[in-house]
């Protein structure tokens, strides 16, 4: 996301490489990356989230951590621009499940911040509700329209198929959903989608208005880089159609 002359970048990392993810169970890392004494994040090589600025998209500066260390916690995407005179950002943390937290499945969670690095004010923002989405996270930056910010994310199911779904968030206060499509924009159809490293998997990561048209970009079975088109009206009219 750029403000002013900068580019900030967000990135998931982990301590450890992750190993080939996409083989069976018993030829993944098994076992604990540290001995039992180690922090967590160290002995379950856990997921954070990072920031990086750029002016020139060439040369990068890391600003460190924005998501707790104790935490899994992903799909981190920000708002384009202040909103009440406060950053904000999309999360989703993967232990945040339970009747503490109102969501059986790791779901997408919002925040505040003054200066891009300490998050505050957390709130649950959308959970898994219909049967092609349990677990849901983030995908790509929101984008604003005069009905509000139309924002895309992912679901996956039971069985790990990820699709993409669609949302729109109040101009002024996106902790409030104005509506939301209850059918998935986006599945698993072609070939290059249905087999690769993670089968059965579209994963929505950029956007971009030209003219009447969005423009997205997305992952395909974890092995290509793909792009799809849809019209404005039409994403926001499906938000509406239940």
């Amino acid at each position: 996301m750029k403000f002013d002359d900068v580019f900030y970048i967000t990135y998931a990392y982990r301590p450890f490489p992750p190993g080939q993810y996409w083989l069976p169970d018993k030829e993944k890392h098994q076992g604990s990356y540290g001995p039992a004494s180690a922090p967590k994040v160290i002995r379950d090589n856990v997921a954070n989230s990072g920031i990086l600025t750029s002016k020139d998209l060439r040369t990068f500066r890391r600003l460190g951590r924005i998501t707790r260390s104790d935490l899994d916690d992903r799909d981190v995407i920000l708002f384009p621009e202040k909103i009440n005179g406060k950053y904000v950002m999309l999360h989703r943390p993967k232990d945040w499940i339970g009747e503490k937290y109102s969501c059986r499945h790791p779901s997408i969670w919002i925040s505040f911040s003054d200066d891009l690095l300490v998050w505050e004010e957390d709130r649950l923002l959308l959970k898994g509700t219909y049967p092609w989405e349990e677990k849901v996270g983030g995908s790509c930056p929101p984008l604003k329209t005069d009905e509000g910010w139309l924002t895309l994310y992912h679901g996956v199911d039971g069985k790990g198929v990820y699709r993409a779904g669609v949302m729109l968030l109040d101009l002024k206060d996106p902790a409030q959903i104005i509506a939301r499509a209850s059918e998935f924009i986006l599945e698993p159809e072609e070939e290059y989608e249905r087999r690769g490293l993670w089968p059965n998997c579209v994963f929505p990561t950029g956007n971009v208005i030209v003219g009447d048209e969005v423009f997205i970009y997305y992952g395909a079975a974890d092995k290509y880089c793909c792009a799809a088109t849809a019209k404005v009206r039409n994403l926001i009219d499906a938000c509406f159609n239940k």
